[in-house]
Order: C-alpha cells, then sequence, then structure tokens
C-alpha cells in the first residue's frame, strides 16, 4: 500500500506516486561534528554534498522525477528539456538554502513539484511556503502531529515513513476544528472571523 498521501479540493487520501525520488549516492566523506551535531554548510558555509555525488547521481532516463537541490542546479543543462515538459521536480533538505534554488529557477511556479525531506525533526524551517502554488510535499521523518501545520502552511503532499500510518496521518489532518492563527488556509486569525455581541 502507497504511503503518500495528497490532498486535492480540501480532501486527503492515499494516493499512487507518480514521481520518482532521486537520491544521492553514499559518500565516505568524514562528517565534522560539533557538540555531537553535524555542522550544516549553512552555518559553516560549506557544501554537505560532493562533487562525486552530484556526478555520480542516477537520474532515470524518462518518468518524472524529483533531483537533489544541488543535482538540479549543477546538471540543469541535462535537465532542461524534461524541465521544460514539467518532469522535473526538485527536493531540499531543511538546512539547505531556498535562494540557492531562486538563482537557478527564479520562477519556483515552473516546477510542478517542491519536495522537502526532514531528515529529523528539529526546527520550524520546513514550515514556509514562499508562494510556491503547485505541489509541496514532505517526505522523512515526517510526524503525525507536524501534518496538520503543514498543510495549514500550504504542503499538498506527505510520504509518510513505511512503519507509520497512512491512516492515522490522514486522520490528524483534521486534528483542530477551529485553528486560532491565520495561515495559506485561512489567512485571518480566529479573533477576526468571528466578532462578539457587545
Amino acid at each position: 500500500m502507497s504511503n503518500l498521501i495528497k490532498i486535492e479540493n480540501g480532501i486527503a487520501a492515499v494516493a499512487t506516486d507518480d514521481w520518482s525520488l532521486v537520491q544521492l549516492p553514499e559518500t565516505h566523506v568524514e562528517e565534522r561534528k560539533q557538540a555531537g551535531k553535524v555542522v550544516l554548510f549553512k552555518l559553516t558555509g560549506e557544501s554537505t554534498v560532493t562533487e562525486e555525488q552530484i556526478a555520480n547521481t542516477v537520474i532515470p532516463a524518462t518518468g518524472k522525477v524529483v533531483v537533489p537541490l544541488s543535482v538540479f542546479v549543477e546538471r540543469n543543462n541535462e535537465l532542461t528539456e524534461r524541465i521544460a515538459k514539467g518532469e522535473v521536480g526538485v527536493w531540499l533538505a531543511t538546512h539547505e538554502l531556498l535562494e540557492y534554488l531562486i538563482q537557478q529557477q527564479a520562477n519556483l511556479n515552473q516546477l510542478p513539484i517542491i519536495a522537502i525531506f526532514v531528515e529529523r525533526f528539529a526546527d520550524g524551517r520546513i514550515f514556509t511556503r514562499y508562494g510556491y502554488k503547485n505541489e509541496l510535499r514532505a517526505f522523512g521523518d515526517v510526524l503525525r502531529d507536524q501534518l496538520f501545520f503543514l498543510k495549514r502552511n500550504g504542503f499538498t503532499s506527505f510520504l509518510i515513513r513505511k512503519d507509520r500510518s497512512a491512516a492515522e496521518a490522514i486522520a490528524s489532518l483534521n486534528d483542530f476544528s477551529k485553528p486560532y492563527q491565520g495561515a495559506v488556509d485561512i489567512p485571518e486569525p480566529v479573533f477576526r472571523r468571528y466578532h462578539r455581541g457587545a
């Protein structure tokens, strides 16, 4: 059974995945750590992806593919025709800078899908949409209690881990009936939606 949940016309359901997720090959580069955590390039100025990984990433010759951000940027010339046909999307990890993608693809809405990889939930960087209007997908360690808030921020699909229940994930999208804050789905906060009588 598929663990992809898509929201279409406000209804969430398990769906067939039309997209192949392209992964970077494993690297043998030693990770530098600080305080027990990998120091990400946003903090150090260094990339966490090697040129060798980018060059050796296998991209299927046909079909719809979601490629890593670094591959999309560095191998863009070989993808140009497929990008124009709507066959290429991009995935980026929560620590990667969206500006890096925008430098290559100024109009994000020309991409049919952008996927955000959550290696593990550590902060709120995933909770942004940046004016993107097409399929916005979360995958990786996407937790049940995050899905309602991701939906409110405009995420339209969620690839749930195989060890998690898609049915429970769908149920979580309705955890709250009347959200307090404004968001993509309901712009006005609750105090603007309901007027108390004097």
